[in-house]
């Protein structure tokens, strides 16, 4: 039994290593694939160069533009070809292909952009417009969305594949997506450059979201730190983006732009800015070109490595076989017994009733490893207790603000009965609504949003007492649960927060500096599972009319609701019309 059950246990490890051999050959298939498409689209981003020289030169079939043009078009053409003719499929793997329908998309609008250029082309330079050359780049960018949502379908397949190709995946994605972008920076102002003509407030806006993609795609590569720390040839790359492009060729747009703004008179023609730029871009490209190449030689060392430990483990297996063979022909009491022991202290533990085992020293050596091992695992099972408890406290805790969150409120409020405190004992509730916070939102943003709720919350628990419990009610409503039973001190508490969020600036992560109010509704009554939904309605009802009396304001309820939840409407209604007509106001 002892054989068998070890050659079912080698089995399924050498199963599972083989099955990770079989994935890291699957995974350099796929990186490989997906690298032709990212290619396609550099030569697809590239072949606008040309083409914006083009348009904005004489027309003439044998100038050296028109035959570097047909070049780029010949490239780009050869690259497109290659990913729709896939690579050679090794044997036991599977491919990844892209839907016929977006390719035969992206041949359909390249062909269109193609003609569109062609025609721009074809009218005498004095005759072109600037709708005209905007409109041929337009078509160009199209093109490249359209490869684009090809490439996003093919990463989207490789992830789900293997969650271990989402870094260089993605990150590839991404820089492939900013070598696009860098280049249609360019592409943008390169209509009015090329004739001649002032910058169009359409322009300068286009510029300027490009540059904030940019931006942001730089930002995102730069917190991909881990996948690419310590080699050398990316850290040098990088640095050369950073010095050519965004330190050379950005400078080339902000200067045409500065030109543009003022009159049509610029310093360079369209032919210069695509030369002098372009080469700006080179660092992008070859920076993208190295990471993929990177990412590729990481695969082949993973399933390098993978084949070794199959091979190593297979090996060892096979010696452990022959080991155990002999082996058990001499199994001895020394064995046994402490083995009969060391399982009655593993259901122990499993029952969480463990007990001390007793060593002897006729215990072969192995048995003192497994009651270590049994030690080593106590200790875990205790650690894994403390871990559990830490659990508990962030799923009692709200992640933005790190107040307590509405179910752990409500489990307070529920059990402030069965014997947590007397059944008359009662509880005071303040709700908390931040006015017109969704203004905020819409105005500065989520992230600014974000801010004022952190800050709004760090100042209620700075005025509130260590007692009293400050919980996220939802949104960008909160709630304090008063540790006392004055009404009239909890009126004031909430006319001391009102005042002081009325007062106080709070100032956002990008700088913006923001003034907020509420509203509140003070109410008391019992805990409980019943009293507690009434003492929230109670609560509720004085907040919102708080919010008829125009916001800003704190409103408390004489009387609470003391139905169960499962009351009628109608007189929830009713009790809550009552609690108007009793209700004070500050």
């Amino acid at each position: 039994m002892a054989i068998v059950c070890t050659v079912i246990l080698a089995l399924t490890i050498i199963g599972r290593l083989y099955v990770d051999y079989a994935q890291a050959r699957q995974n350099l298939f796929d990186i490989q694939a997906f690298r032709l498409l990212l290619d396609a689209a550099n030569h697809l981003s590239a072949e606008r160069g040309p083409a914006n020289v083009m348009m904005a030169a004489e027309a003439s079939t044998d100038s050296s533009a028109s035959k570097r043009l047909a070049e780029f078009r010949t490239r780009s053409d050869a690259a497109l070809d290659g990913v729709a003719a896939h690579l050679a499929m090794p044997y036991g793997l599977h491919d990844h292909p892209v839907p016929k329908r977006l390719f035969d998309r992206v041949r359909e609008e390249l062909s269109q952009a193609r003609m569109e250029v062609d025609r721009v082309v074809s009218i005498p330079r004095e005759n072109r417009r600037v709708e005209d050359i905007q409109q041929a780049i337009g078509q160009m960018f199209v093109v490249v969305d359209e490869l684009q949502a090809a490439i996003a379908w093919k990463a989207n397949e490789l992830v789900n594949s293997d969650t271990s190709l989402a870094g260089p995946v993605l990150t590839g994605q991404i820089l492939s997506d900013l070598r696009e972008y860098g280049g249609r920076i360019a592409s943008q102002i390169m209509a009015p450059v090329a004739l001649g003509e002032k910058l169009e407030l359409r322009n300068l806006i286009e510029v300027g979201r490009t540059r904030g993609r940019i931006l942001e795609l730089w930002r995102l590569v730069g917190g991909q730190d881990a996948l690419y720390r310590g080699d050398a040839r990316l850290l040098d790359s990088r640095r050369d983006v950073e010095r050519l492009f965004f330190g050379k060729g950005l400078a080339i747009i902000d200067t045409l732009i500065a030109e543009g703004r003022l009159s049509g008179s610029y310093s360079m023609t369209a032919e210069q800015l695509t030369t002098r730029f372009v080469a700006t871009l080179q660092p992008l490209e070859h920076f993208r070109s190295e990471f993929l190449n990177l990412a590729v030689e990481n695969v082949v060392a993973a399933r390098d490595r993978a084949l070794k430990i199959l091979i190593a483990v297979a090996a060892v297996t096979a010696l452990l076989l022959a080991v155990l063979i002999g082996f058990v022909l001499s199994i001895q009491v020394s064995i046994f017994r402490p083995l009969l022991r060391a399982g009655e202290e593993v259901i122990g533990l499993a029952e969480d009733n463990p007990s001390a085992l007793k060593r002897d020293l006729y215990h072969a050596s192995e048995m003192l490893h497994l009651f270590d091992a049994i030690d080593i695992l106590q200790g875990k099972l205790q650690e894994r207790a403390s871990l559990m408890g830490q659990l508990k406290l962030q799923a009692e805790t709200d992640g933005l603000t790190n107040v307590l969150n509405r179910r752990a409120l409500d489990q307070l409020g529920e059990r402030r009965v069965d014997g947590q405190t007397k059944a008359d004992d009662a509880s005071i509730l303040i709700l908390i609504d931040l006015d017109h916070f969704k203004r905020i939102n819409d105005t500065h943003g989520h992230l600014a949003g974000d801010d004022v709720l952190k800050e709004a919350a760090r100042l209620m628990r700075s005025l509130v007492r260590p007692t009293d419990i400050v919980a996220r009610f939802g949104g960008e409503e909160f709630a304090i649960l008063v540790s006392d039973h004055d009404l009239a001190g909890a009126v004031a508490l909430a006319r001391k927060i009102r005042l002081a969020l009325q007062l106080h600036e709070i100032i956002t992560s990008d700088g913006t500096r923001l003034r907020v109010t509420a509203s509140f509704g003070v109410a008391k009554g019992r805990g409980g599972q019943d009293g507690w939904r009434c003492l929230i309605d109670a609560a509720d009802a004085a907040l919102y009319r708080a919010k008829l009396s125009g916001r800003n304001r704190v409103r408390f309820a004489r009387e609470t609701l003391t139905q169960p939840a499962s009351e009628s409407a109608s007189t929830l209604r009713d009790i809550k019309a009552k609690n108007y007509r009793s209700a004070a106001s500050f």
